[in-house]
């Protein structure tokens, strides 16, 4: 089945973790792009400069398949996988988590790398506040004035949003709708109406 939603963080939050003298403080935001996601762990950087690591995860989308984790200088696997880990724990997506990592003169060994960093993280997106979104579709469609009384009942039984809307002898409406009914809601205006698809894929 179509997933057509997805859990996120509402706002940005922090969580710390402190091991042997070395300090884990976690940085999560929502985020919806690339761009977005290198501009804050960029400006991390620079406001935590004098830190040793600053390593982080991150997910886009609802199919599992845009991610990234980044040991920052860590041994391979014992940072940027448990940030991540925490992420898929919390069933989020469109999200960053960086964590910054200053020494504290004792080493912590590969296992307790991955716990601090679990920890960190854990303690952040506990703090968050969660949000679900749908993922929607648009679609537009033309229809005579006379039909106005069933299009429109439809529009209020599937609880859809207008963005546009033209109400004249050839009248249009810019429709949203979640993904997963799309197909089904092109098939009733086409087939129950007659309605005109002005711009579906159908």
């Amino acid at each position: 089945m179509l997933k057509d939603s997805y859990q996120t963080i509402k706002y940005p939050v922090e969580g710390l973790f402190k091991e042997k003298g070395s300090k884990f403080i976690a940085f999560a935001w929502p985020v919806q792009t690339e761009d977005e996601i290198n501009e804050y762990v960029e400006s991390l950087k620079k406001k935590f400069h004098d830190a040793r690591h600053h390593c982080y995860a991150w997910e886009l989308g609802v199919d599992g398949m845009t991610f990234r984790m980044n040991d920052d200088g860590e041994p391979s696997g014992t940072a940027g996988k448990p940030i991540l880990g925490q992420i898929h724990s919390h069933e989020l997506t469109n999200v960053l988590v960086v964590v910054v990592r200053y020494f504290g003169g004792i080493k912590l060994g590969t296992g307790g790398l991955v716990q601090a960093y679990k920890a960190a993280t854990a303690d952040a997106l506990d703090n968050a506040e969660m949000v679900e979104y749908t993922i929607d579709k648009s679609f537009t469609i033309r229809f005579a004035y006379d039909m106005m009384n069933p299009v429109m009942r439809v529009v209020d039984e599937e609880g859809l949003t207008m963005s546009e809307q033209v109400f004249e002898a050839d009248c249009r409406l810019t429709l949203s709708v979640r993904e997963s009914k799309y197909h089904d809601l092109v098939s009733r205006f086409r087939q129950t109406y007659g309605i005109e698809m002005v711009n579906s894929e159908e």
